[in-house]
């Protein structure tokens, strides 16, 4: 699988911090100058595949909110494919701007707990989540379709030991088994509980944080990946400060000595958003430093 013709390539998991326009445009959509800037400073930092920016809301609620059947915070009725493209828009604006850009989704078990049930038709959260991921597969042949690079699925609640991951994995199947392009499975967290589950699951590409979670990389080391890449979480998204290139290249080096650099995508731990732009904006520039160094000792 080539996601681009550069070895270890550079990527982001997702979020940006919103920066907010002003003016008329800005009445108009309040959250287009925020896209705008996060695709401006993903392609200046000299990132390989970026996204939008997951700009417009929390991870639940940018989807939820789109989706018959739901109300609110609370489900009413069967959960149905929104009626227009969510994030097809968003998506299609990175991709006038960079030939590689990734679609990402919050995957159907996450949504699913972020949502109270408040009808009948759903006897629990299980069945909840198959329909969640037919309505995701909907929004997953959008982008397909629009020319996405690859399609990542955001399930943070696989490792908190909440989620039901037998469910789980068949939801994330359902949307990978609809689509041609590779599709990777984003867990944060520490996976010394689920690695086993999660390494079930018919994906391309696990992506997994490394910085914050070290341990992670003990957990993977002894596990087989049947040939599948892993996105290397080597920046910490969660520390306001900007870590050095020699940090960075530090941790991919220390990614290099368990995967095979052929098999690896360099990305943050998880989305910035939290962050200042101008810590997020360093990270990045600091991480494709890092992965320049790292790739030219490590020649493809």
């Amino acid at each position: 699988m080539t996601l681009t013709a550069m070895h270890l390539p550079t990527t982001v998991v997702g979020s940006y911090p919103v920066v907010k326009g002003s003016g008329l445009m800005a009445f108009v959509d309040p959250l287009k100058h925020a896209v705008e800037v996060a695709v401006d400073d993903q392609i200046a930092a000299g990132i390989d595949i970026i996204s939008d920016g997951q700009v417009r809301g929390d991870m639940i609620h940018a989807f939820t909110s789109h989706l018959p059947g739901i109300r609110g915070a609370a489900v009413v009725g069967k959960v149905q494919p929104a009626r227009q493209p969510i994030t097809l828009a968003d998506t299609k604006y990175a991709l006038s701007r960079h030939p590689k850009v990734k679609g990402i989704l919050t995957g159907p078990s996450t949504l699913a707990y972020g949502l109270s049930i408040g009808t009948t038709f759903y006897r629990d959260r299980e069945e909840l989540i198959l329909d969640l991921a037919q309505a995701l597969a909907a929004e997953a042949e959008h982008l397909q379709n629009a020319g996405v690079a690859l399609i990542q699925i955001d399930e943070p609640i696989f490792s908190t030991g909440a989620a039901n991951l037998t469910v789980g994995r068949e939801a994330v199947n359902a949307i990978a088994g609809r689509l041609r392009v590779p599709v990777c499975l984003h867990v944060c967290g520490n996976l010394g509980d689920v690695i086993d589950e999660i390494l079930r699951v018919n994906v391309e590409i696990f992506d997994f944080e490394f910085s914050n979670n070290p341990h992670n990389r003990e957990i993977i080391s002894k596990k087989d990946l049947h040939g599948r890449m892993i996105g290397y979480g080597c920046v910490d998204s969660a520390d306001p400060g900007i870590e050095s290139v020699e940090t960075i290249h530090k941790r991919i080096e220390m990614g290099i000595e368990v995967f095979s650099p052929a098999t690896m995508l360099i990305d943050p731990d998880c989305g910035l958003r939290m962050q200042t732009r101008e810590a997020a904006s360093g990270k990045l520039k600091n991480m494709v430093a890092a992965a320049r160094l790292a790739r030219a000792e490590h020649p493809g």
